[in-house]
């Protein structure tokens, strides 16, 4: 298993939540399935039900993540930058799961929609990049003349 497959895979990941973000449509890449569910109702402990951990850390976070670490190369300057740009976006999505009743308050359900399409929109930006990045790493069109 090589980067440039993980920045493809990670890529399209990510295109799809974009897809589901700008569409406001349930792709079923943020819900469960019949079975999870059935089984979280006969559970006591429900810690490990997968609602139980949200998309913040999901396949395509990881998997950016993995491809950020990996492009940092060897330099430990780097690589504690990502580390410290994660924990910023980990305590940026704390505050914003914790004040997230206010702020649906205070843009209402239609602001909430456009602003979930616009940022839908720039991730399926990034998704596209990252499989660009991909494709480019593999070799796959070494040969090729370029873009004109």
């Amino acid at each position: 298993l090589r980067l440039p497959a993980l920045r493809i895979a990670g890529g399209a990941l990510l295109f799809m939540l974009a897809v589901e973000m700008v569409f406001a449509r349930q792709s079923g890449y943020r819900s469960t399935t019949a079975g999870e569910a059935e089984e979280a109702a006969h559970r006591h402990d429900v810690a490990v039900f997968p609602l139980a951990v949200p998309l913040i850390s999901g396949p395509a976070a990881i998997t950016a993540v993995i491809v950020m670490m990996g492009e940092s190369g060897a330099s430990l300057l780097v690589k504690g930058g990502v580390l410290a740009m994660l924990a910023l976006v980990l305590a940026i999505a704390l505050a914003v799961l914790l004040l997230a009743a206010r702020v649906v308050d205070l843009l209402g359900v239609t602001g909430v929609n456009v602003i979930g399409r616009i940022l839908g929109i720039l991730l399926g930006a990034l998704a596209i990049q990252f499989i660009l990045d991909g494709i480019a790493a593999s070799g796959l069109f070494a040969g090729g003349t370029g873009a004109a």
